[in-house]
């Protein structure tokens, strides 16, 4: 890097080469800020270069992650993924903010979703939809797991519109059970049901056992029979989602008391038999048959 008499210009392509060289020597050492910082003065030898090679930065990630500097780690790796994007690499790219959102997943899991959205959108304008895809279905998951309840119906949705274009439409009725779930966990029964409505737009679905569930599913809500949403929730449709989706499923409850009471009478009758229940219904028929007045 140094400059003389005979030599104007410092030779950043050479520096670049040893400092890499050193890093791995230190990383090897275990000597990791010593390999720190080798890597990052063979990334800026690059920059000076105007060689973006996000590359240079690899065996820096690696070796923050073991000295479980993770922030730092993602940090990086965003900052590499811009530098694919720069050098037309958009698919390297958005495998880096993969890679970065299942460093941090388990720590900072906000920044993980907004790495897996970045990773979707990236996809998404390649036209790589089944990527995209399966970035927003993490991203939908840990929101659902971080009970970010309205983001998480925004982004099924998103999922959602994505499977109807690429015609997968079984796939987009158990999205409508995951959008229901989430809805009604949000307490906001007219979503949960204007979902189901405009779900039947979908080839199949009016009919599918799906659909019938999530229609018996909604009357129990509605009625406040927590017995009958239990029964739902406890299908095998239900129960074999994500683990995320089924645990809203297993701890949904019913606003305003829960089980639906039975009259005592009913009770009675229940335990007198078929013919008690006539007699019953019979006196109930006969007490209005005059008319409420």
């Amino acid at each position: 890097l140094k400059t003389g008499f005979l030599k104007w210009k410092p030779d950043y392509d050479s520096a670049a080469t040893e400092y890499g060289k050193a890093a791995v020597a230190f990383k090897n050492a275990k000597q990791f800020d010593q390999a720190r910082e080798a890597c990052l003065r063979e990334a800026e030898a690059h920059e000076n270069n105007k060689a973006t090679t996000p590359d240079s930065r690899v065996p820096l990630t690696v070796a923050l992650q073991e000295m479980g500097r993770l922030p730092e780690a993602v940090q990086l790796i965003e900052k590499a993924s811009m530098m694919y994007l720069e050098n037309g690499t958009p698919d390297t790219a958005a495998i880096a903010l993969e890679r970065a959102g299942k460093l941090i997943e388990n720590v900072n899991p906000e920044k993980a979703v907004q790495l897996y959205q970045q990773a979707a959108s990236v996809f998404e304008n390649e036209e790589r939809l089944r990527q995209a895809l399966e970035m927003l279905g993490k991203a939908s998951r840990l929101l659902v797991r971080g009970r970010r309840l309205d983001e998480a119906a925004l982004s099924l949705q998103k999922e959602k519109s994505i499977y109807k274009e690429i015609e997968n439409y079984p796939t987009c009725y158990k999205k409508t059970i995951a959008q229901v779930l989430v809805h009604l966990h949000r307490n906001d029964y007219v979503a949960a049901e204007r979902c189901v409505r405009e779900s039947y737009s979908i080839p199949g679905f009016n009919g599918s056992e799906d659909c019938a569930a999530l229609e018996q599913l909604l009357e129990g809500y509605d009625q406040q029979d927590q017995d009958q949403v239990s029964e739902v929730c406890n299908l095998p449709l239900f129960k074999y989602m994500d683990n995320d989706y089924a645990k809203l499923g297993l701890t949904l409850v019913v606003p305003g008391g829960g089980i639906k009471k039975k009259s005592p009478n009913a009770a009675q009758d229940k335990a007198r038999g078929p013919a008690a229940a006539g007699s019953h219904a019979d006196e109930e028929e006969d007490e209005y048959s005059g008319g409420l007045c």
